[in-house]
C-alpha cells in the first residue's frame, strides 16, 4: 500500500528536514476556515519536495477529494551523488514496482501525480499516487519543472533555505498562488519586503512556535530545551524563527489590533521599557520606537518604528507599511570602507545615540481612520 510505504520509508530517510503533518493540516485549516473552496479545481505542485517520505504530498494525497483538487503534483530533487548507480539506494516504491530496472545507471528526480482513482476502491487518496521518472534530476529552475509550474495554481513547499530568495523569484515570476516556510529574517529581503508592503504577499496563519517543529535527520545534534524525539523515534528540532508566506487570504490578516492609547501605555503596560517612561524619538528617523507590536499607541497619528515581528499581527485595513531599516550594529565591526557618516545614515538613533540593542525596524503609521 502506497501510504504504508510512505509511512515506512519515511523512517529510512535521513538527509532531509520535513515538516511535521500536524502543523501543515494546521496552517492549511486557516485558509478552509476563510474560504471553504479555496483549492476547489485547483491543481498544487510540491516542488523542492520529496513524495516519498513529505507530509506536504501525505496531506494533500489524503484530503484530495476534500479539498476538491483538480490534480497533485509532487516532485523531488535527485542530488548528484545519487546519479551515479552504485550509491544509489532504492527506495520502497522503486523496490516495489515490478518496471523497476536495477541495473540503471541513471537515477533522476522523480514526479508523482494524483488526479483519478486507480485502485477502484471509489476513492482518491495516497494510494492513487502514480510515480515516475522525471528526465532530470528535478531540479526547481529546470525547464522540466518550469513547465510544471506554469501548469499549477498553487505552489507548497518548504524550500530549501539556501536557494530561498531565487526560489521566490522563480514562483513569484509565474504570478502564481503560494505558500511556502521561511525564515523570519526572509521578512527583510529586497525580494520579499517590498511585496509585503504592496500587499502581493503577506505572512501565513502562524509563525514562531506556531509552527512546532520540524523532523531532522539522525546525524542530526539535538540541543536545546525543544529539541525532542517523539512516540515514533522522530527527532524534533523547534524553532522560534520559522513562518509561512503566501497570497492566499486568511481572516486573521483583517482582524485588527486591539491597543491602547500612548497615556494608557506609558501608565498600564505589561513592558518595563514602556511603562513610566515617555516614547523615544529616533535621531535619523521621523518616527518614535516602539519596541513591542502590543505598545504601538492607538492615537498616535506619526510614523513608528515597530519589530518584525509586527507583521504578523499586520492589519492593512489598520496600518500602512512605509519601509524597513536595517539592524543596528557594532560599530567597532564596520569595515573600513563605510564612513561614519554612511553608517549613521542607515541606522536608527534615539536621543543622538546609536541603538546598538535594536533590530530591524518596520516603519508603519495608522490608517486615519484607524487612530482613536
Amino acid at each position: 500500500m502506497a501510504y504504508e510505504n510512505l509511512t515506512k520509508a519515511k523512517t529510512a530517510k535521513n538527509d532531509e528536514f520535513y515538516t511535521q503533518y500536524h502543523d501543515i493540516e494546521k496552517e492549511i485549516n486557516a485558509y478552509l476556515e476563510f474560504d471553504a473552496n479555496v483549492f476547489e479545481g485547483k491543481t498544487i505542485l510540491l516542488p523542492c519536495d520529496d513524495p516519498e517520505w513529505s507530509n506536504f504530498t501525505k496531506f494533500f494525497a489524503q484530503n484530495f477529494e476534500r479539498f476538491g483538487l483538480k490534480k497533485l503534483i509532487s516532485t523531488s530533487y535527485a542530488p548528484e551523488s545519487k546519479n551515479l548507480k552504485n550509491n544509489y539506494q532504492p527506495t520502497l516504491f522503486e523496490l516495489n514496482d515490478p518496471q523497476f530496472d536495477k541495473t540503471k545507471t541513471i537515477i533522476n528526480g522523480k514526479i508523482f501525480t494524483l488526479t483519478k482513482d486507480t485502485t477502484g476502491d471509489g476513492k482518491i487518496d495516497v494510494n492513487d499516487l502514480e510515480w515516475k521518472y522525471l528526465e532530470g534530476d528535478g531540479d526547481f529552475r529546470s525547464n522540466e519543472i518550469k513547465k510544471l509550474r506554469d501548469e499549477a495554481d498553487i505552489i507548497i513547499t518548504n524550500p530549501p533555505f539556501s536557494l530561498f530568495r531565487e526560489f521566490l523569484n522563480w514562483i513569484i515570476e509565474s504570478e502564481k498562488k503560494i505558500l511556502i516556510i521561511g525564515n523570519i529574517n526572509s521578512i527583510t529581503y529586497k525580494e520579499v519586503f517590498p511585496r509585503i508592503k504592496e500587499n502581493k504577499i503577506w505572512l501565513g496563519n502562524g509563525m514562531g512556535r506556531w509552527i512546532s517543529g520540524f523532523v531532522v535527520p539522525e546525524t542530526y545534534e539535538l540541543y536545546g530545551t525543544e529539541a525532542r524525539i517523539d512516540d515514533k523515534g522522530n527527532r524534533i528540532v523547534s524553532t522560534n524563527n520559522a513562518l509561512w508566506l503566501t497570497n492566499l487570504e486568511h481572516g486573521r490578516r483583517h482582524q485588527p489590533l486591539k491597543l491602547m492609547t500612548m497615556a494608557d501605555n506609558i501608565k498600564f503596560s505589561k513592558h518595563k521599557e514602556v511603562r513610566g517612561n515617555e516614547y523615544k524619538k529616533y535621531f535619523n528617523h521621523d518616527a518614535i520606537e516602539v519596541p513591542f507590536t502590543d505598545a504601538i499607541p492607538s492615537d498616535y497619528g506619526g510614523i513608528m518604528g515597530v519589530p518584525i515581528s509586527f507583521l504578523d499581527k499586520y492589519c492593512p485595513e489598520q496600518f500602512i507599511i512605509l519601509s524597513c531599516n536595517e539592524p543596528c550594529i557594532d560599530l567597532e565591526s564596520l569595515k573600513q570602507s563605510i564612513t561614519f557618516k554612511e553608517y549613521k545614515s542607515r541606522q536608527i538613533m534615539v536621543d543622538g545615540k546609536l541603538c546598538q540593542k535594536t533590530y530591524h525596524r518596520v516603519f508603519i503609521r495608522h490608517n486615519q481612520d484607524t487612530i482613536n
